[in-house]
């Protein structure tokens, strides 16, 4: 089990779903994660610039190696409409071998898509 704990889930949230669609396409073809979950339309409430918010906007949840949060993180930023985006880090510290394993095989390999 110590090779899932090379991967990691990446929490994203956007306030536009064609942003996230576009970026989550990129950071596939890239091989920078293995697999985006886009989960449209949550509902935050949040302090900002100390008044308290409400939006809707999108998560997203990034499949990848911890290694690739760096490269992510930097096509998010790039990318993204937010001053501040939430782009978290969670460690996989446990997973069932095919998972893993499909993992590694997509977020691994080297050539370009």
């Amino acid at each position: 089990m110590e090779e899932v704990k090379q991967f990691a889930y990446i929490f994203w949230t956007s306030g536009s779903i064609e942003e996230v669609r576009r970026v989550c396409r990129y950071l596939v073809q890239e091989r920078l994660v293995a697999c985006a979950n886009i989960i449209p339309w949550v509902e935050s409430i949040y302090l900002w610039k100390g008044e308290v918010e409400t939006a809707q906007e999108t998560k997203v949840i990034l499949k990848t190696r911890k290694d690739k949060y760096d490269d992510v993180y930097k096509v998010i930023k790039q990318n993204t409409q937010y001053e501040v985006p939430e782009v978290a880090l969670v460690s996989i510290d446990g997973a069932n071998k095919e998972y893993v394993e499909w993992l590694q095989e997509v977020v691994s390999h080297t050539e370009q898509v």
